[in-house]
């Protein structure tokens, strides 16, 4: 790893230089006065004094640079039967178009824009709108609950709210507009308008005085050129789920997230300026916002939108037609959707009808990848599959494979090592480091390198408790993981599911690695259960692979043994129910905290991102078969 710890040594003992030499990628209409202001910590920013746009170094630079009738973004909609290719001319003329239509609607520099819309190019083009004036835009997850989605207009004070009709779900047709139409009843900021894009499978109604119609809006607009904005300005605010019911508005600001997204690309992803980027992700998670719009297309790159499902679009080859009919070299998914191939395919039959030759490599992110997803996709595949790790918080990977810098041996399970910029310790409760091997909290040095939040949105007090009062000088990253001898990260899960078994502190993480590594597991999960003796017992939960059926008796012996001779009798690891699936969010996360709460008999309310609330129901009547759940 010579030139990777060359690298990274760099970046940390000389962080100004080494991000200056990354801005010096993109197009700057000023300078900065200085690389880091340190002047207040622990808010620290970066790049201030320089002035740029955003919108500029992602399109019209790169039509101003030869790329004009290059393939800036592919749609493919296996949900609607459509397929759209925008060149970068052609992108850059539609959004100057929209970004037309904002202003004259009345949005104007510095004012909040929340958009509400499915997997569309149109929400692409709202997003890049937005930064070229030098609004702030707050993308809010297509059919979010009407109640999450107040909150959030309340937090943001938008301006105006961009809607599309309705999303689709495989068999069914999701209207947003009455969830828009609630939530704006439900919050005390009213919108002065709403621009709202009609999809022909739902038409909506239209508010008289306030809702216009998407083609009505670009039909008496002018393209707006682009504003030059500070580094330091906010980009967007995109809400994370708080811990208090308020959300947490996570901020990015124009400079540093170019900077650092430029930076991913080459380093971490190793995606070239012309080549097809796919991240199967949606725009309202930061996946999205990362890797399906801004990153991509700032490197110049063709970036891949997807309106579908990684199974039932219509089979479990649906990744596999797009990676073959695109082109893709790079493609970014969360381990749950391979999880949900696997357990489909788990052979990798429909693999072997798509040329697969021009794609190079694989990441995994959103939740921990078990080694057991990793080993069977390289085994399918044939390319390196890298497990990255990051936050919405900071936005891009924090812990990867630098494949572009130099690429490292996979060790399934590990995330492998710091990117250049991060300070990554393991701390234990008391703050101090931890020794290689002993798990703790992974907490990162501050200043946190460009392009991760540096604050939530007004509410400076709520960064400073949440992130930064454990550990003076750090950020709490909220993970337990460890650092092996060879520098490799291991995160093992949330610090809430570090389980305490007779005063052993013990991972989830590692005991859901010896479950799903026996061949009938398709996914699984661990949780902590409340006991009198122990404290907290471990409880497995696990999914088959289609076509397996199995003694769940004998099942159950098996996978018990397996944990006792993969983490030794100290787990106390007895018991495993057999599920037809896991509850999760929209974006792939299991709701560990949610089954553990009702497990313990314990209040709690369903996450407002549950992608199916069923899922909660069947997973009570398991956990009461168990003797749990008894209220």
């Amino acid at each position: 790893m010579s030139n990777y710890k060359t690298t990274y040594a760099r970046s940390l003992a000389e962080p100004e230089a080494y991000w200056a030499e990354q801005a010096e990628q993109l197009h700057w209409d000023r300078r900065w006065d200085r690389v880091l202001d340190d002047s207040r910590p622990p808010f620290y920013r970066w790049f201030p004094g320089g002035r740029l746009n955003t919108c500029y170094n992602a399109l019209d630079r790169h039509v101003d640079g030869g790329r004009a009738e290059q393939a800036a973004l592919i749609y493919d909609s296996p949900l609607t039967g459509t397929i759209k290719t925008f060149t970068y001319r052609e992108l850059r003329d539609a959004v100057a178009l929209f970004a037309g239509a904002l202003r004259a609607q009345g949005v104007q520099t510095g004012d909040r824009v929340v958009i509400y819309m499915p997997m569309v190019p149109e929400a692409a083009i709202a997003m890049l709108a937005c930064a070229r004036i030098g609004a702030v835009h707050s993308v809010v997850f297509g059919g979010f609950a009407a109640p999450e989605l107040a909150k959030r207009i309340d937090d943001a004070k938008p301006s105006l709210i961009v809607a599309a009709s309705c999303g689709i779900e495989p068999g069914r047709v999701l209207a947003y507009k009455p969830l828009l139409d609630q939530a704006i009843d439900l919050s005390t900021h009213k919108p002065a308008r709403c621009i709202l894009l009609q999809r022909p499978q739902c038409a909506a109604t239209l508010v008289a005085g306030r809702d216009i119609d998407w083609q009505d809006a670009l039909a008496g607009a002018t393209p707006a050129d682009c504003v030059s904005v500070a580094a330091t300005d906010p980009l967007y605010v995109l809400y994370t789920s708080g811990t208090t019911g308020k959300p947490k508005g996570v901020v990015r600001d124009h400079g540093g997230h170019a900077v650092a997204l430029v930076h991913s690309m080459n380093t971490v992803y190793d995606t070239k300026p012309g080549e097809v980027f796919w991240a199967a992700s949606d725009v309202g998670w930061v996946v999205g916002h990362a890797y399906i719009v801004y990153g991509p297309l700032l490197q110049g790159c063709t970036t891949v939108m997807y309106e579908g499902k990684p199974v039932g679009t219509p089979d479990a080859g649906a990744f596999w037609r797009v990676i073959s009919q695109h082109r893709v070299k790079t493609f970014f998914t969360a381990p749950t959707a391979f999880r949900a191939i696997k357990k489909e395919d788990p052979r990798g039959e429909l693999l072997q009808q798509y040329d697969l030759s021009h794609f190079k490599a694989l990441y995994l992110a959103g939740e921990r990848s078990d080694p057991d997803t990793i080993v069977w996709a390289q085994q399918q595949l044939r390319v390196p599959v890298i497990d990255n790790w990051w936050q919405t918080e900071l936005g891009s990977p924090a812990i990867a494979n630098c494949r572009g810098i130099e690429a490292m041996p996979v060790k399934p399970g590990s995330a492998t090592v710091s990117v250049p910029g991060y300070d990554i310790r393991v701390l234990d409760a008391a703050g101090l480091e931890a020794e290689a091997g002993e798990i703790g909290n992974l907490a990162i040095k501050l200043p946190l390198p460009p392009g991760t939040l540096p604050t939530l949105w007004h509410n400076d007090e709520g960064y400073r408790d949440t992130y930064l009062s454990r550990y003076p000088g750090y950020y709490l990253a909220g993970d337990a993981g460890y650092v092996d001898a060879d520098g490799y990260w291991w995160v093992m899960s949330r610090i809430d599911d570090i389980i305490n078994v007779a005063g052993h502190r013990l991972s989830t993480g590692a005991m859901e690695e010896a479950l799903s590594g026996h061949p009938a597991v398709a996914e699984c999960a661990v949780i902590g259960v409340a006991d009198a003796m122990k404290g907290q017992l471990p409880l497995g939960l696990v999914v088959l692979k289609a076509g397996v059926s199995r003694d769940p008796d004998e099942l159950g012996r098996e996978l018990v043994e397996r944990v006792r001779a993969q983490i030794g009798a100290v787990a106390a690891f007895k018991q495993v129910a057999v599920v037809s699936r896991l509850p999760k969010t929209r974006s792939g996360k299991v709701l560990r905290a949610t089954m553990r709460a009702i497990a313990d008999s314990a209040p709690y309310n369903a996450p407002a991102t549950i992608d199916d609330p069923k899922t909660l129901e069947e997973i009570a009547v398991a956990l009461k078969s168990l003797g749990y759940a008894k209220q």
